[in-house]
This record gives structure tokens, C-alpha cells and sequence, in this order.
């Protein structure tokens, strides 16, 4: 029985041979590692996987597909966690020990953006991240100071990851077709981060790039002073999407001790 793409769980299945073999071979499965899989859809890729693997996991909120899944799978093979992604502790995948997490996907667009941040908590256990998201999501997520992408979500995760966009899907091979370009990014945990609070990296950058048109000195009026973003290496006068990361932590440090 054909399954019917659900519009409310942002369901776009890839189809294209090609572009299937593309990802694989971007993603590499190894025999003994340990992956999952976010929304599996039609197991178009879980299959692919599976002939290297000789067990994963995957997580998948749609009852049908999750039936269809088990009809198609030995439990043995595929083990199949039924719920919400955003809500999925990702840390109760067992791990043996030296091993960390691979984590694949074709990401609704929806929740890319919740979802990238829900998954940036686990980095510590993760290996690596290959996702399938919009095309204009992956170009926020590896934009540079300067670009007129760079926002908070690069910020926020070139904090903790080394990314890559590794190359650009159409929608023609997807079924339905979605209405936008699709990308492939490859996200790397870092071993080291720089050294801040994430709370307050996330409340200096949420303020930053609230008013992109404003000069930085007046998006984050209120909580820094002049003095202080020169003190951080920032221009007073520039825009917030020409502030390096660097210097956002520099704000976010500052922030900490302001408070403690």
C-alpha cells in the first residue's frame, strides 16, 4: 500500500538513486558503528545503511511508517524508536565504550532548526552529523562574518561544530518534490569549544540579531556598553552579521561576569 506524504510532518522522500548512493558515500557506514537515523521515511537510505551496518537505529513519529518499518525489518536489524525527534533522548542510545554516535537524516524542514539545537547538547557524544535540510538552512549554518546569511544560527553552531555543505539535491528527486533546493551538510563536534556559557552565548547572539539593520552598539543597548564592545574587539558601529564568533564569546564571557 502507497504511503501518503503527510504535509503536517513536513514529509519529502528521496527517491533518486543517485543522489542516495551520493549520500552514502558521503556518510561511509562502517561495520560496528553505532548510527541513527531521524525519520527514516521509506527506508530509502536505512536500507542503503543497513548493507553496511549490521544493526542501526531510527526515530520516527509516524505511526504508519513506524508499521511499515517493522513489516520490513527484523527488530534484530532495525530498532525503531517511535516519537517525536525533539523529544528523543539521544543519550539513551547505548554505547560501547570508545564509541561515539553517528546521526543521519532527511530533516523536516519545519524543525531543522529546533531540532539542530536539540542534537547540539549531545555533541559530546557524537562523532559526526549528515543531514539532508533546505538548501537556505545549510548556507545559514556554514556562512561566514561578512555574508548576508550569518545570523544566530551560524554563530550558535560554528560554536560547537566544524561544518561543510557537501553538495546541492533538486527537488525533482524527492517525491513529492518540495518547492526548494535541498543540501547535504556534513557537522563535525568539535573537540574544543571556546570556553563560554552557552545560556548567555545564546542570549548575547538572540540579542544581536534582533534588529539586523541597527548598528551592534544599538541592538545590544542595555546590556553592553560602548567601552565594553570595544573591550570584546567589536566596533561599536558595526553591523551584528560582521561580528566573528570570537568576539560574540568575548560579549557572552562578559555577560557571565556581569551577573556571577
Amino acid at each position: 500500500m502507497k504511503h501518503i506524504p503527510r504535509k503536517r510532518f513536513g514529509q519529502n522522500f528521496l527517491t533518486d538513486q543517485l543522489v542516495l548512493s551520493q549520500i552514502i558515500r558521503a556518510i561511509h557506514p562502517q561495520s560496528g558503528e553505532v548510527m541513527v537515523e531521524i525519520g527514516p521515511g521509506l527506508a530509502a537510505m536505512t536500507t542503503l545503511l543497513l548493507d553496511a551496518l549490521p544493526q542501526m537505529h531510527v526515530v520516527e513519529l509516524d505511526r504508519d511508517l513506524v508499521t511499515r518499518l517493522k513489516k520490513n525489518f527484523p527488530p534484530e536489524k532495525l530498532i525503531i524508536h517511535e516519537g517525536d525527534a525533539l523529544k528523543f533522548d539521544f543519550s539513551s542510545i547505548p554505547l560501547t565504550p570508545g564509541r561515539k554516535l553517528r546521526v543521519v537524516g532527511n530533516l523536516p524542514y519545519n524543525i531543522s532548526s529546533p531540532l539542530l539545537f536539540h542534537l547540539a547538547d549531545i555533541a559530546g557524544i557524537v562523532e559526526d552529523q549528515h543531514f539532508m535540510l533546505q538548501k537556505e538552512v545549510v548556507e545559514r549554518m556554514v556562512a561566514e562574518p561578512g555574508s548576508k546569511a550569518y545570523g544566530r544560527l551560524s554563530v550558535m553552531l560554528q560554536w560547537r561544530y566544524h561544518m561543510e555543505l557537501l553538495f546541492i539535491v533538486p527537488p525533482e528527486a524527492f517525491d513529492p518534490p518540495p518547492k526548494v533546493d535541498s543540501a547535504i551538510v556534513r557537522m563535525i563536534p568539535k573537540a574544543e569549544v571556546l570556553d563560554c556559557a552557552q545560556a548567555d552565548l545564546a542570549a548575547v547572539v538572540t540579542k544581536a540579531f534582533s534588529q539586523r539593520r541597527k548598528v551592534i552598539r544599538n541592538c545590544v543597548a542595555g546590556m553592553f556598553t560602548e567601552q565594553q564592545l570595544t573591550g570584546a574587539g567589536i566596533d561599536p558601529q558595526s553591523r551584528p552579521e560582521t561580528v566573528a564568533l570570537e568576539q560574540y564569546v568575548n560579549l557572552a564571557r562578559m555577560l557571565t561576569h556581569s551577573t556571577s
